[in-house]
């Protein structure tokens, strides 16, 4: 298929998504931007958050490790359930207790402005890092795939796709983007399903004889019980996925911002349940794709890409009949826009709530607070934009995962800020609480890169977020003060 005619059918997907911008914003607000007025639909928040957190790396990395890997990635995916528990159970109930637009003001009222501000700062600077990578990936794979076949250069596609993200976004804001997710999230899943389907027709293999040869390889081995000190090991994958979960979805603005946009704490806990059991079904559909991919190459004698996350995009392009390369882009773009429009909405919501002060601005009207706002959405789209062509110069492929690394240590300091808030009823010394939040994960970085030597040959892998949130809490303890004490 001519990368025209799948361009012309992307920007009718993005048509598609302008018209449930048009008609979802119609009479928006600020407080529709920020949490929908308390009144998305329960599933429909469920459904969508698939597709915000199966962003375009996991669409093409977590087939693309299979090989190496096997389904060992599950691990950490029933630590991600373990974490949506405590999302639901401890972290969403204190949301709504205090009736949050911004999950960070609970800092404030736990702490004061100094921490409050120090944790939302470090959920801008994460989110920012993180989402504009992930965006930088995406595009990279279909400026290769699509664009560079129509002459479209880099810096065009970037400026063309952020704009286009921000249209939808602009007025509607979460009201938006729990359709339009919701849209993405069946864009991205049925171009896995379909992607299954055409790979078991080119083999002529039944769904009971793909299993079979997926098991001979040894692809369905999950648990990793042979070497404690590994970062592999079952244990801390799993201890590790539940803080992962706990900090990137229950602390994290982008996530919360939706669930929060639900009218009643029962519905928002039931949306989170729901999510988390889809959330583990579509992550093993994606291992079996990965498997089945693989197994592709080998009946046909054809070799895998030296970098896994182009197998995917490989086999589907370029091996599979035509119509699997259409599929595979519309799913990509699926797993794209989440990754943006969510997180343009969050920092917006984040910046102006939290650093600005927008809500409790009674010197300024509501015009002016709305021109406000959507000045600073339009300054985080230009941000990505100029960081994702900063990316194409200085990244080298080897290290992106390093960088996604770097950007996760931010989550460390706002674990330990809330569990120190929830946990103890000591107050800080507020004026030191960004010095502990900057030297937590300066110590954990340190610690990591030298465990195999300091440790007898020991490996950190996920629990190395939990351990950031240990020191925080540490240190917040050793600069507290009993309550009431001086």
């Amino acid at each position: 298929m001519s990368a025209s005619v799948i361009l012309l059918v992307v920007l009718a997907y993005f048509a598609v998504l302008l018209g449930i911008a048009w008609y979802t914003s119609r009479g928006a607000t600020d407080e529709t931007f920020y949490i929908g007025q308390k009144k998305s639909n329960w599933f429909l928040v469920a459904y969508g958050m698939i597709g915000t957190s199966l962003s375009g790396v996991t669409f093409m990395s977590v087939p693309g490790e299979v090989d190496a890997k096997g389904f060992a990635y599950l691990q950490v995916v029933v630590g991600y359930f373990i974490g949506y528990l405590v999302v639901a159970f401890v972290l969403l109930p204190l949301y709504y207790r205090l009736n949050l637009t911004s999950i960070y003001s609970y800092l404030q009222t736990r702490f004061g402005p100094v921490t409050y501000k120090t944790g939302a700062s470090f959920f801008i600077l994460s989110r920012t890092l993180g989402a504009s990578i992930r965006i930088y990936l995406v595009l990279m794979v279909l400026q290769h795939f699509l664009l560079d076949g129509l002459h479209i250069p880099f810096a065009v596609s970037v400026v063309v796709i952020l704009l286009m993200i921000l249209l939808y976004t602009f007025n509607g804001g979460v009201k938006t983007i729990v359709w339009t997710d919701t849209l993405q999230t069946t864009g991205m899943i049925l171009a896995l399903l379909l992607t299954l389907y055409l790979i078991h027709q080119e083999l002529d293999y039944s769904f009971g004889q793909m299993w079979t040869a997926i098991s001979e390889r040894g692809y369905t081995k999950v648990w990793q019980t042979d070497n404690w000190l590994a970062g592999n090991f079952f244990l801390k994958q799993v201890i590790g996925g539940a803080f992962v979960t706990i900090t990137m979805t229950g602390l994290d603005q982008e996530m919360m911002q939706k669930n929060i946009s639900v009218k009643t704490l029962g519905e928002s806990q039931k949306n989170m349940l729901f999510f988390s059991l889809i959330l583990v079904l579509v992550n093993l559909l994606f291992l079996i794709l990965g498997a089945a991919l693989y197994v592709y190459l080998q009946q046909k004698g054809l070799a895998a890409p030296a970098k896994t996350d182009e197998t995917f995009s490989m086999v589907a392009l370029q091996h599979l009949p035509p119509v699997a390369g259409l599929i595979f882009i519309l799913g990509l773009v699926s797993a794209l826009f989440p990754s943006a429009d969510g997180a343009l909405t969050a920092l917006t919501s984040s910046v102006c709530i939290d650093i600005l002060g927008l809500k409790e601005r009674d010197d300024l009207s509501v015009a002016q607070k709305s021109r406000t706002r959507k000045t600073v959405h339009l300054g985080i789209t230009l941000l990505f934009v100029w960081l994702i062509l900063l990316y194409q110069q200085i990244i080298q492929a080897s290290v992106i995962s390093t960088i996604l690394k770097v950007a996760g240590y931010t989550y460390g300091p706002l674990l330990g800020l809330f569990a120190f808030g929830i946990l103890t009823t000591r107050h800080t010394r507020e004026r030191l609480v960004p010095v502990v939040c900057v030297l937590s994960p300066v110590l954990c970085y340190l610690l990591s890169e030298n465990a195999a030597r300091l440790l007898g040959g020991y490996t950190f892998g996920f629990e190395l977020l939990a351990l950031n949130g240990l020191l925080t809490f540490a240190g917040l303890w050793l600069i507290s003060i009993k309550e009431g004490g001086e």
